[in-house]
């Protein structure tokens, strides 16, 4: 966040904001922000949520060896609204993994030389090899949602995109890698309450950037363009999960859950893993714009 930038936030909340989301941050209630379609009254609680997550940590670590021990590729890629919880997510999928064998990938824009390219060309190098699990903070998707909403993109280039995205996934696929696609979505409410909150906080200063500044009046040009998206690149095959991630505990064990109950590691304990809420977690049908 640059200099001029800093308080953007906090003049949208005053001045731009709708009066709904406005009165529902000042209503809040220790930070009990949740969409009014949100199937749960209140955020889960703190005990329950560490004894499960600490379970589901060893579970991911059966995992990983498994991966390892089978020579497993793993491509799990984490899309959203901005201050959605993609980075807290895979930082609790991360936290006790080999980090040999578990790497994040969070491209920057392109350059020159890479926007003259094949548009997935830049990515294709990061896939993941032999034993790897690889974490993509953000994607491909790029051009499904946020290049349309700020015009980095031209019509004829986003249909390309949606034309080559599942033919491509299916490729992958069947090539042997195991692909799951997340799509976390977040109430507008706690959203820019998620924002003021970094807007003051000097540790996380850095996650603002001048796109997310100007995202904010770009509500509902994000939620067509994701609504495309997500019809457009969803199948059997290559499905979308959509987690409603308003509350991040919920949000985090829910996707946790989602890749292990996909996979066929060795030494699973189906009791740990369980299956994952089904009230915050599914297909395209459950997205909330």
């Amino acid at each position: 966040m640059t200099k001029s930038e800093q308080g953007a936030i906090e003049s949208f909340y005053h001045n731009d904001a709708p009066k709904s989301v406005r009165m529902a941050i000042e209503g809040a209630n220790k930070g009990e922000i949740l969409n009014p379609t949100y199937p749960y009254p209140k955020k889960m609680k703190s005990k329950a949520y560490n004894q499960q997550m600490e379970d589901l940590q060893i579970e991911l670590v059966k995992m990983q060896r498994w991966v390892k021990d089978t020579n497993q590729r793993i491509a799990i890629l984490f899309e959203g609204r901005d201050a959605a919880g993609k980075g807290g997510t895979i930082k609790r999928f991360r936290q006790n993994l080999n980090p040999r064998g578990a790497r994040n990938v969070a491209l920057s824009k392109p350059s020159d030389a890479e926007r003259s390219q094949w548009y997935f060309q830049r990515y294709i190098s990061h896939l993941p090899s032999a034993k790897e699990i690889v974490f993509f903070d953000r994607s491909w998707y790029n051009r499904g949602v946020v290049e349309n909403v700020f015009g980095f993109c031209t019509n004829q280039e986003r249909e390309r995109f949606f034309r080559q995205v599942l033919p491509l996934e299916n490729g992958f696929k069947n090539d042997g890698i195991h692909m799951f696609k997340f799509w976390l979505n977040v109430g507008r409410a706690e959203q820019l309450n998620r924002f003021l909150a970094r807007e003051t906080d000097l540790l996380k200063q850095w996650k603002l950037s001048p796109i997310d500044i100007a995202g904010l009046h770009k509500w509902e040009e994000y939620s067509q363009s994701i609504a495309k998206t997500l019809t457009r690149s969803h199948s059997e095959d290559c499905p979308w999960t959509i987690i409603r991630s308003d509350d991040k505990k919920r949000a985090r064990l829910a996707a946790i859950r989602t890749v292990l109950n996909g996979l066929d590691y060795d030494g699973k304990n189906f009791d740990v893993v369980g299956t994952p809420d089904e009230k915050i977690c599914g297909g395209p049908e459950i997205w909330d714009a």
